[in-house]
């Protein structure tokens, strides 16, 4: 004969059934998004939070140029100019008047951040061509380069090359 189950057994088992769902809804709900391996920001129409996989389905370019050791390496990436193209910075004909006075920050995750006016940036402008690099000589970045660098091919230094890219902001040397 089987023994009858105590009144305040069934309650407490489904009380304890849908604690168990609640906590493993709210760890699935916490777990991270991919975090952006590169946003852009600030005067902006929009704001880009990039991973790496979306980098890759940009257009991509190549560029060679000497890095920091003196060799020549051939670098890999997304030209600067589109993802600025794709947050919606005046470009080409827009790029007038107080867009001229409109500036870029390129920082890195050790706090590393240099500077360009977004005119220098712009190939009706310039012939400047800046890479958001995660490729070098055919491999990605190394831990302590990448996952992103910031390669300014026509630089004779490369101290506006920023390693560990992390931030490009877009701000107003007017404000």
């Amino acid at each position: 004969m089987r023994k009858a189950k105590p009144s305040w057994f069934l309650p407490a088992v489904t009380l304890a059934a849908a604690a168990a769902f609640t906590a493993g809804m709210a760890a699935r709900a916490q777990t991270p998004a991919p975090a952006a391996a590169l946003v852009v920001k600030g005067v902006v129409k929009q704001e880009l939070h990039l991973n790496l996989a979306d980098l890759k389905a940009l257009p991509r370019v190549k560029v060679s140029a000497k890095g920091h050791d003196g060799t020549a390496h051939e670098y890999e990436g997304v030209a600067l100019e589109s993802l600025l193209a794709k947050a919606g910075v005046p470009q080409a004909g827009d790029l007038r008047g107080k867009g001229m006075a409109l500036c870029v920050i390129a920082e890195g995750n050790d706090g590393y951040r240099v500077a360009f006016s977004l005119a220098e940036l712009d190939a009706d402008f310039a012939a400047e061509s800046v890479l958001v690099a995660d490729i070098a000589d055919g491999k990605p970045l190394a831990s302590d380069q990448g996952p992103l660098r910031l390669v300014v091919p026509a630089d004779k230094r490369q101290g506006r090359w920023v390693r560990l890219l992390k931030i490009v902001s877009i701000v107003n040397a007017e404000s």
